[in-house]
């Protein structure tokens, strides 16, 4: 499985094996031997990773779009249903990732009836924008949330609080909302790479998820 460098900090997988994506890594080069011992490259060739905007262009320019929880979480759950729909990705596990109001709207999401939802991670997230649906949500969930970012570690708490479903908290100390310190960003992918390990992986690693 060969890297190839495309910026100091982002390397390239091409597809190989069952891989229908290039797959993408992020580290700088003095990291890059803990990535390849840890087998991190056999984890990002056995996991696709989507990207959504949950709101066009036109709805971005009305901030209160941005915490309409309701609105995010059902873009999320068509975007859910489209990927299951797919057959070369119905049968793959599904992992929310969620940052801010995102967060809410992943949780929000995961707690629908009959959401297959493996595993869901708020970074720097707002879960409390969820509301009283927390307590529905069955996906094994972690909250990362900076020790800096006072205000939302507390809200980050009291959301756990609610959680009936597995959860951990983690604080990356010295880490503020947007985990702009030095290594604080670098430290929460690998908590939510770890966990989506956990979660995601099957045990078969031949299996795509």
């Amino acid at each position: 499985m060969n890297l190839i460098e495309e910026t100091p900090f982002r390397w390239r997988i091409d597809p190989v094996g069952q891989m229908r994506v290039p797959g993408m890594v992020f580290a700088s080069r003095s990291l890059l031997p803990d990535v390849i011992s840890d087998r991190s490259l056999g984890q990002v060739a056995n996991v696709a990773t989507l990207l959504l905007d949950l709101l066009t262009p036109v709805e971005e320019l009305d901030r209160a779009n941005v915490f309409d929880i309701e609105l995010l979480a059902s873009r999320l759950t068509a975007a859910t249903t489209w990927l299951g729909g797919r057959p070369d990705a119905a049968s793959c596990r599904v992992g929310y990732f969620g940052a801010s109001t995102g967060a809410g709207a992943a949780l929000r999401a995961a707690a629908a009836p009959g959401a297959q939802i493996a595993a869901v991670v708020s970074r720097g997230g707002r879960p409390d924008l969820a509301g009283p649906r927390l307590g529905e949500v069955r996906a094994p969930t972690l909250l990362i949330v900076g020790s800096a970012d006072r205000a939302v570690l507390e809200l980050n708490r009291q959301a756990q609080a609610q959680l009936r479903c597995p959860s951990e908290l983690a604080v990356v100390a010295g880490a503020t909302h947007l985990f702009e310190e030095p290594g604080t960003l670098a430290e929460a992918a690998l908590l939510a790479r770890d966990w989506f390990a956990r979660h995601l992986l099957p045990a078969d690693p031949a299996r795509p998820v």
